[in-house]
């Protein structure tokens, strides 16, 4: 895998998992060969590999065999499955057989390219920036499996770029760790925010305060690891109970450390079957696009499981609500 971003250890044999590993950088990112699925996913494995993306917070795994339905199966045991019912009562098409695929390629329902200019594009722009996965719902994501089924030449972009925010707090001074914990603050994400920012022009007509927000606080420990953490995303609008202009500082200042460089790295996507699995609850990912776009297919296919820790659902009631909605 190339990656200027990442410092790579020489690929070595794990005395307690069977197929060949390698970090991407110390303690962040994980790339596994050698598992094979096309005969279904042991449960022993499963277990395994959940148990690494809880350290490394992503992990790779490289010519999987999956299909959809296997898939389906191996993020079934990392916990409840989201799927996209909410989106197909709105109107939504759905081009995938299974409503827990949610689609994140660039084709269209009759199989061609996505039309740059079209309302579904302009949408999509927003996942060039930093964000996690389901904050502006009432019940954020945990995982996320995201699955190649049809890839770009080499060398044209389409890559992913993922950021340590467990790293990012360890890193803050303490007094700055002090004063985010005694504030507590809360941060308000919206999809429509991000959007909204990354395509100015085309949702000039909408206004994210008139919408519903995910309300979840800053500052949180990490609980599958018991470390703390920055619960970062684009996605947030403002945080409460200051003004608009420290809001607006306090989450450049925060969002300027957690992406930086060495808290970084890059997964470039390079076979049918690659599948990345990350933990949206301590890290932010980003989709780093590139001349693919226009010209060729990019399948990828993403099952997205629930977060279950006593912070899913933030300080959000609990219902069914979704952003983003048409």
């Amino acid at each position: 895998m190339a990656s200027t971003t990442t410092t790579v250890k020489e690929r070595v044999s794990a005395s307690n998992f069977g197929p060949q590993y390698r970090e991407l950088s110390p303690g962040f990112g994980l790339e596994l060969t050698g598992c094979d699925f096309s005969k279904g996913v042991p449960k022993s494995m499963s277990l395994q590999i959940k148990e690494l993306v809880v350290k490394y917070g992503v992990v790779v795994i490289r010519k999987t065999n999956l299909t959809d339905e296997t898939h389906l199966e191996l993020a079934r045991t990392f916990g409840e499955l989201d799927d996209i019912k909410p989106y197909l009562k709105a109107g939504r098409p759905n081009r995938l057989k299974y409503h827990e695929l949610f689609d994140v390629s660039n084709v269209e329902l009759d199989g061609s390219i996505l039309d740059p200019l079209s309302p579904r594009a302009q949408a999509n722009k927003g996942n060039s920036s930093f964000h996690v996965d389901s904050s502006f719902n009432p019940r954020r994501a945990g995982y996320s499996l995201l699955l190649a089924h049809e890839l770009p030449p080499r060398g044209t972009g389409g890559s992913t770029e993922f950021a340590d925010t467990r790293a990012a707090w360890d890193d803050l001074v303490e007094a700055k760790k002090s004063a985010l914990l005694e504030a507590d603050y809360i941060a308000c994400h919206s999809i429509l925010h991000s959007k909204k920012l990354a395509a100015p022009e085309h949702f000039a007509h909408i206004e994210p305060a008139d919408y519903p927000m995910g309300r979840h606080k800053l500052a949180q420990k990490h609980e599958a690891s018991g470390r703390m953490n920055l619960y970062l995303a684009a996605h947030i609008h403002h945080i409460e109970g200051i003004s608009s202009e420290k809001s607006q500082a306090l989450f450049d200042e925060l969002f300027s450390h957690a992406t930086q460089a060495k808290y970084r790295i890059t997964i470039d996507w390079e076979d049918v079957g690659d599948l990345v699995i990350w933990d949206n609850t301590c890290t932010m990912h980003r989709a780093m696009g590139g001349e693919f776009a226009n010209k060729y297919r990019r399948d990828m296919r993403r099952a997205t499981v629930h977060d279950d820790s006593t912070q899913a659902w933030g300080l959000n009631e609990h219902t069914d609500v979704r952003q983003g909605l048409p």
